[in-house]
């Protein structure tokens, strides 16, 4: 199983308990509520809703059990060739995957607050069974590919959605972004540092976080 180290504690602790920390922060974030209020009302995001954004996030925990229950058939990659083959990282807003994942979230959004919250909460006291009991090399067949990542880096990306769409969807609302678990800001700072890497150079990257002097304008990784 892949280990991370919580640098406040440094101890190590799994990536599957982290993830079912932070899922936890999550649903606790969902059932605001601000954001059964705000619904309906444009978010941070361009072109979606608070309601989307709540679902997308949601989405984040409750669509794990059923990838559990999938048979990984295709050929499994690290998780660098993952986001080296993941299209949406480099696609403008309008691009047709990140179409799709906007019309998914405003569908899912549909059902309302309440179902969007519930779901997420039923599949992570789910998970807290399940997760706990996967063998340390399960492989996970992904929804979209088509590739295949260990169950453990399959989550280290869940993560990273958990944290960025946390801080979206509390930036919609008006309320303060969660504090997630040091091992997973850790892991989550760590990918997107890689990320901004290779958009726009290892010089930009150290220079952002180094020397205010030269520092681009940004280093967005996403």
């Amino acid at each position: 199983m892949s280990r991370i180290p919580a640098v406040s504690t440094l101890e190590f602790v799994s990536v599957r308990e982290v993830y079912l920390e932070s899922a936890a922060i999550t649903t606790a974030l969902l059932a605001e509520p601000a954001v059964a209020a705000c619904w309906d009302a444009p978010s941070a995001l361009v072109k979606m809703r608070v309601g989307g954004v709540a679902a997308h996030l949601a989405g984040q925990v409750s669509q794990v059990p059923p990838v559990l229950d999938a048979r990984a058939v295709d050929e499994r990659v690290p998780l660098r060739e993952h986001f080296a083959r993941s299209t949406w990282i480099d696609d403008g807003v309008d691009s047709e995957v990140n179409t799709y994942i906007r019309c998914a979230a405003e569908e899912a959004a549909a059902a309302g607050p309440r179902a969007v919250r519930e779901e997420a909460a039923t599949a992570l006291a789910e998970l807290e069974r399940r997760l706990p009991a996967e063998p340390p090399d399960r492989v996970i067949q992904l929804p979209w590919g088509p590739w295949s990542l260990s169950l453990d880096d399959y989550l280290v990306t869940r993560l990273l959605e958990l944290t960025v769409h946390g801080d979206d969807l509390a930036a919609s609302i008006g309320v303060t972004t969660p504090e997630f678990p040091a091992a997973c800001v850790d892991t989550v700072v760590g990918v997107l540092c890689r990320l901004a890497a290779r958009r726009h150079g290892q010089a930009a990257l150290i220079r952002a976080l180094s020397r205010a002097e030269r520092a681009p304008k940004t280093i967005a990784a996403l």
